[in-house]
């Protein structure tokens, strides 16, 4: 005969308690499950479908070239025209690659990880002993 909750013990309310609990929290990560795998499903058929129309918009560009070229191959000779769009790609490639190493001397770094971390050793550390740091160095924008 089952009992009412007023006559039940603390131990098995407890015990209840704790089997609700753990059942909820695991029926929280199959839905965590459940919803990653539909998400992943989406975001691994838009990749997919980036890559192929930066494929196609790669061959655009290749027949644009090549549209240029023959265009400025009307007035001038043939090898020149080519070399011409060549250079130009040239050189548009050497400005992304300024503009990626420049991008890259702006970073600072992670400093408040590093100033976190530091402060937790403190913590962790008895009588606020210091124990010395072993790994490289801090890198600083001026990368000394």
């Amino acid at each position: 005969m089952p009992q009412t909750p007023e006559e039940e013990s603390l131990g098995s309310l407890v015990a209840q308690a704790t089997s609700h609990i753990s059942s909820l929290v695991r029926s929280e990560i199959e839905l965590a499950k459940a919803e990653f795998r539909f998400d992943a499903k989406r975001v691994g058929t838009a990749a997919g479908m980036f890559a192929a129309a930066a494929f196609m918009a790669h061959l655009c560009l290749i027949l644009a070239s090549f549209a240029i070229a023959y265009a400025l191959a009307q007035v001038m000779p043939h090898w020149l025209a080519f070399l011409i769009v060549t250079v130009i790609y040239l050189l548009a490639a050497g400005l992304a690659v300024f503009l990626g190493v420049r991008r890259l001397k702006g970073l600072a770094g992670m400093k408040r990880t590093a100033r976190s971390i530091k402060g937790l050793k403190e913590i962790a550390t008895p009588d606020g002993e210091v124990v010395p740091a072993r790994g490289p160095e801090p890198v600083t924008r001026d990368g000394a």
